[in-house]
């Protein structure tokens, strides 16, 4: 049988600082993310399987990813917990706005291995996390492939 490679696309929402940058994005500013999680596997070939022909319901891995990544990370504000952006998070915190505190620096290169650890813990056996893509903006992405890690 074949190995196929399928992927999901997704977006989503959201703001972080990057703590002791010497640019622009040392300042607290958003992003709308594209994210492409793409994943290998052998079609399932037992016909009386109801995912019969399928490396995995697109269905899923849409609800693998949604719990993982974009249902925390959407129109979420995110800081790297070990910095003094820790005061403004609590600050926000305090006025009731959804902070992620996280152990990194909240770059795009950063989360795509935060997200493929969360997601590769939640796949099925048989089924290979291969890459993500985490697109910044329009001309700016990062990728983690697994034949790499």
């Amino acid at each position: 049988m074949s190995t196929i490679r399928i992927t999901k696309k997704f977006n989503f929402e959201t703001g972080h600082a990057l703590y002791g940058y010497d640019g622009k994005c040392k300042n607290v500013h958003g992003h709308s993310y594209k994210l492409s999680v793409t994943v290998s596997g052998q079609p399932i070939s037992d016909n009386t399987n109801v995912k019969f022909g399928m490396v995995i319901d697109f269905g899923d891995l849409k609800k693998i990813v949604n719990e993982e990544i974009v249902d925390i990370f959407d129109h979420a504000t995110v800081f790297n917990k070990n910095t003094p952006h820790v005061d403004l998070a609590k600050e926000l915190i305090d006025r009731g706005h959804h902070v992620l505190l996280v152990d990194y620096q909240p770059t795009s290169e950063m989360m795509v291995i935060d997200f493929a650890k969360k997601i590769k813990s939640r796949l099925p056996n048989n089924i290979k996390l291969h890459s993500i893509k985490l697109q910044e903006t329009d001309s700016s992405f990062a990728e983690w492939y697994a034949n790499e890690n």
